[in-house]
Formats: structure tokens, sequence, C-alpha cells
């Protein structure tokens, strides 16, 4: 290892790293199969674990509040380069690429908990800390193994043929050694700049969260008249990410907000005018006498997860001929048929088959023992709910992977939210219903949801690997200690959340896939009236999407996520599109599309972070917001000023890039 310190920096991807191989042609990793480099030790180790713990807090954070999980591996790559340039540590690659694998854990574990499990809380059922942890660490040790078998196939087998976008991006930042440094600096400083401005908003209130167009009294005659009122979040991390997601998929979100803010909510309340009765599903109040708040919760939010859940399916129903093939190769792998290769370089080993084996055993049998005596309580019902669980999860694990590899976006909401379905009328059917079916049905989803997140992220860390010339097995065994941790940090979180703000009521953290989870849920275990023309409407309205090319996923989570959470992300987006489309230049605008990334990234991790201090502050009783003064018209009008200021200097640094040649 020591002469191994002493080869020449690594210099960049080969020529065939993105495109197919032709026949006899093989690919060479950046780190040579025959060599041995430095990969996990106790600084490696140590440093994911820590980005694991750091990352999940607040990636829980910022997905209850606006329902979307940034994904970790980007900033973790960045800081765990800006580190080892730091320390000029030679050969630090292979080490960088365990600390990003393990730390990035954590946004997979948060979405598999945050989609489901908030909605123990929302419907006032009783939630222990160990249903939580026990949940997400099951799921997630789920998707890895049952990922495994499929690791040659994405990653190799399918070397060219899948864009992998997210892995795409962390590798380079990974492989570009010198470069990584002043990224780290320039990450380290809009994550200052974003965390003090959205720590000053939570902890001081010197200017308003959310600007609206009620600061003026003809908006305020418009809002209550016609119902129609403009709202934006001005939050350094929600702008962040909107930047990150690019103008397409913000303005599809905010397209999605505005059909349901300024088409459905003023055309129920026009003709509900002199309307006796409200329609809809436990609704007590006279539409016309709702706020457009009240309108979207009661109406509105429910035509959005009927579009959710459709989307869900198209997704599934355009994967099967996947899920078939993929099934016949995984029966392949588990059974034996397919010989280990003579050639067992050390890039190209997985975890034995039997460890593999083993492994879903001893999980299965944790988990039936887990919803035995945790969750269910009854012989035949946690059977059930382990059947479930054990078919869903490896059937769609696939799924994940490929929509992963493919456009870098897991539909694991779409996915929970049938399972939930599915496992409600099965245990509905099997006798358990009321408060007890619905915790059992929640605990299963999350498991579920958890799996299903975990196999589309660790493919993204498994192709890192490949592309760089990492050790699969060390990947693999390192990832069950980023789960654990990450699972604990989550269910930690989330109590102090649920203490702090709850997931219900007026300044509730918003948690919009749990909600969906409790609407859908509850009709169906209690007995109550579900409002399923409102969903039939969402599920129609998707399948239309789907029909004109629209992705329909985006759109409906646009109809659910209150308004003002996604006109920031058009803000975002609309700033990515400036800056990189301002040169003719296409190495510039590269440049800046890159350097606006980072700049984000920081807002985003500084931002959520700063959210969880704020918040845990709050849990001890530390608070110093004057309600008054927060509330007011001209902390509105400050804060749109801020808002513009923040805005402004994304536009200034992201403009500050050079090519790379100038660099």
């Amino acid at each position: 290892m020591d002469m191994d310190e002493h080869k020449p920096e690594i210099k960049g991807l080969p020529e065939n790293a993105y495109s197919e191989l032709k026949p006899g042609e093989e690919y060479k990793p950046v780190m040579s199969p025959q060599k041995v480099y430095p990969e996990v030790n106790l600084r490696s180790v140590l440093l994911g674990l820590l980005m694991a713990v750091i990352f999940s807090a607040a990636a829980a954070y910022l997905g209850l509040k606006i329902g979307q999980v940034f994904e970790a591996a980007i900033p973790i790559a960045i800081i765990a380069v800006g580190l080892s340039a730091a320390s000029k540590r030679k050969n630090a690659l292979g080490e960088n690429v365990i600390i990003q694998s393990i730390g990035a854990s954590s946004g997979v574990i948060v979405a598999g908990a945050i989609f489901t499990l908030p909605a123990l809380y929302i419907l006032n059922l009783e939630a222990h800390f160990y249903q939580v942890f026990l949940s997400s660490l099951l799921g997630g040790f789920l998707g890895i193994l049952f990922l495994i078998p499929f690791r040659k196939y994405f990653v190799s087998d399918m070397h060219g043929k899948y864009p992998f976008p997210e892995a795409t991006a962390t590798t380079e930042v990974l492989v570009s050694g010198e470069k990584g440094g002043s990224q780290a600096r320039l990450l380290l400083v809009a994550g200052l700049i974003g965390g003090i401005y959205d720590f000053i908003i939570a902890t001081f209130g010197w200017w308003s969260e959310v600007f609206t167009t009620r600061v003026i009294p003809a908006g305020e005659m418009i809002a209550d008249k016609f119902k129609i009122v403009f709202k934006m979040n001005v939050g350094a991390a929600v702008m962040g990410l909107g930047y990150i997601i690019g103008l397409k998929y913000a303005a599809i979100i905010t397209a999605g907000s505005f059909v349901g803010w300024y088409v459905i909510i003023p055309v129920i309340s026009h003709f509900a005018e002199g309307q006796t009765l409200a329609v809809g599903a436990n609704v007590t109040a006279l539409i016309s006498q709702m706020s457009p708040e009240e309108i979207f919760r009661n109406y509105v939010r429910h035509i959005g997860i009927g579009g959710i859940a459709m989307a869900g399916i198209i997704g599934i129903i355009r994967s099967s001929g996947i899920i078939k093939s993929a099934f016949g190769l995984a029966v392949k792998e588990l059974s034996g048929k397919q010989a280990v290769s003579a050639n067992n370089k050390r890039t190209q080993r997985d975890l034995p088959m039997k460890i593999i084996l083993g492994g879903i055993l001893l999980t299965t049998v944790v988990i039936f023992v887990f919803f035995m005596f945790g969750v269910v309580n009854n012989l035949s019902q946690a059977l059930i709910a382990l059947a479930i669980v054990m078919v869903i999860a490896f059937l769609f694990t696939t799924v994940a992977a490929n929509a992963i590899a493919i456009v870098g976006t897991n539909p694991v909401s779409g996915m929970t939210l049938m399972t939930l379905i599915i496992t409600s009328l099965v245990l509905v059917w099997a006798g358990l219903s009321g408060t007890a079916g619905m915790v059992a049905a929640l605990i299963i989803g999350g498991v579920v949801c958890t799996a299903l997140s975990m196999a589309g992220g660790f493919i993204t860390d498994l192709k890192i690997g490949y592309w760089l010339g990492s050790s699969p097995y060390k990947q693999q065994t390192w990832k069950f200690m980023g789960t654990l941790v990450s699972a604990a940090t989550v269910g930690g979180v989330i109590m102090i959340l649920n203490e702090t703000y709850g997931f219900t009521g007026e300044n509730a953290l918003v948690a919009p896939q749990a909600n969906a989870m409790a609407a859908v849920i509850e009709p169906m275990m209690s007995g109550k009236a579900a409002p399923w023309m409102l969903y039939a409407a969402g599920a129609f309205l998707s399948l239309i999407l789907t029909m004109i090319g629209v992705p329909a996923l985006a759109f409906a989570l646009g109809m659910f996520i209150p308004l003002e959470l996604n006109t920031p992300l058009l803000v975002g987006g609309i700033i990515a599109w400036v800056v990189t489309t301002r040169s003719k230049d296409a190495k510039l605008n590269q440049a800046r599309k890159e350097r606006g990334t980072l700049i984000a990234s920081g807002f985003i991790a500084g931002g959520a972070l700063m959210g969880v201090v704020s918040a845990m502050l709050k849990f001890g009783g530390i608070n110093y917001v004057n309600a008054e003064w927060f509330e007011s018209n001209a902390a509105e009008a400050l804060a749109l000023l801020m808002f513009v200021v923040i805005c402004g200097y994304v536009v200034w640094e992201s403009l500050r890039a050079k090519p790379e040649t100038e660099a």
C-alpha cells in the first residue's frame, strides 16, 4: 500500500466511461483492478458515519418541511475531496468513495422514513422510537440485500446504456482531484450564507418566512372575494433545491400548484357561491366561508393524492417488462445457476451469495419478530404482513434501481402509496382494522418504502464505484453500518421535530407524502367515507398528463405541496436557466452551472442543518421570534427584499465561473 502512495496521481475517467462498449472492448476503471488502494480504514469509516449523521438530520428536516429529500451524495463527495486535498492526502479516491457511500445512506433512509412514519403522529397514533428505528433499519437492510444480485446487470452489463445522472455528477466531483479543494471552500461559504439566512428566519424572526399578496389591501380583497392569493417561501434552502431540480421539473411542479390554486380553488369557490351545503369527505364548513387555504386542504390536496397514486401505478406498468426480466435474473443469481466468474478481480467481487442469502433469511426472521411482538401481536397477521413486505420489496427493487439509472428520480412515493392501499385491503380482510390496523399498515409501508429507497440510492453508489474502480464487496459491507447510523438519527430527528413543530396544525411541518399516506389509510381502516371522487379526478388527470407527455408524478406532487413551497422552486429553476444560457460558449455555461450547483448545494445543506439546530433550540424552550412582527406586512415586505438579495448573490457568484481551461 505504501508503494501505491508514490504512484502518479489519477488523471480522469476513460473515454469509454459513458459510452456503450464495442464487442471485445473492456472498461478499465480509474483505479486499476490489479492494484490495491486505501479504501476502508478508520478515517474513511468515521468520516462516512459523521456524514451519515449530519445529512440524515438535515435531509429529514428539509424533507418534512417541503416534501423533497435532497441527495446528499454530491455535497458529501465534495466535502470528502476537499478534506483530502486540505490534508494533502495521496491516493484518497478509494477512501472518498467509501465516505460517500456510507454517508449517502442518509438521504435514502430519510426518504423511506419521512414518506410514511410521520403519518403515525398525523393520525394521533401511539408511535415508539423502536418502531421508527427498526422499520427504517430493516427496510434499509432489505434494499441492500435484494439489490446486490443485480449489481453486475445494472453497472456492468448495461454500461453506457443507462445515463445514471446523479452517479455521473458525483463521480466527476470525486475524480476532479485538484479542483476539489476550491469546490469544498465554495460549498462551505454558501452553506454558511444559506444556513445563517435561514437560521435568522427560524430563530430570530427578523423577517417573515412566507411572502403573500395579502400585504397590500387589493391582495387581501382578491384573496377573500375570489379566493386567489400568491404565496412564496423565502428560504435559501428551498430556492437552492429549485436550482438543483432545474427549470423543467420546477416548472412542472409549480404548474401543478398553479392549476390547483388559480383554476380549481376559484372554480370550486365560484360554483359553491350561495350553496348551503359543502361537498367532500369529512368537511363541516361551508365552501363559501372557506379561505383559499382551507379549500386547498379539503379538496385540491385529495386530487393531488389521486394523481400521485396513479402516476406510481403508471410507472410500475411501464416497468413490467424490466420486473419480469430482473426477476428471472435474480432467480438465476440466487439459485447459483450463474456461477462466479473465474475472473475474480477486486473490482468485480460482490459479497458471497451465501452471505446474501443468510442476510435475507436473518432479516426476514427479525422482521417477523418485529411485526409479531412490536406491531400486530397476532401470528397470522404477522405472517401476512411479512409476505407483503418481502414480495413487494423484492419485485420493486429493480424498478427503483432502473428509475435511478435512467432519470435519477426514484418513484418510491407512488409505489409506497400503492403498497399502503394493498396492505390496508389485505389487513382489513384478515381482521385487522381501526387504529391497530393503521399502525400496522404504516409500519409495513415504512419498511417497504425504505427498502425501495435504499435500492435506488445504493445502485448509484455501486455505479460510482464501478467507474472509479472501488471494491464492491467493501461498499456493500459498510453500507450496513451507514444504514444503522442513519436509521437511528432519523428516528431521533422525527421525534424531536414532532415535539417542536408537529405535523398537523397551522405552523406544522408539511410532511406532504406522510399526509398523503395518512389521508389514504384512515378512511380504509376506520370505515369512514373516503373522497374517492377527488382521488379519481386526480387519477384521470395523471392519465391525461401521461398521454401528452408531461411527467404526472411531478405535476401531482405540485398539486399536493402548498403553493408557498413550490413558487421558490420555480425561482431557483429560473436562476439556473439564466446563468446557464447567458453565454454562447458552451464550456462557460457548463462552468457556471457547476458553480451554481455548488452554491445551491451549500444553501440546501446549510439551511437544512441550521433548521435542525433551530428546531432543537425551540425544543429546549429557546425562541427569540416576536410573533406580532413576524406576521406583520412589514416583515413580509422585508422578506421579499431579502429573498431578492440572496437570489442576486446566487446569480452573481455563478456568473463568476470560468471555463476549466482558464480556471
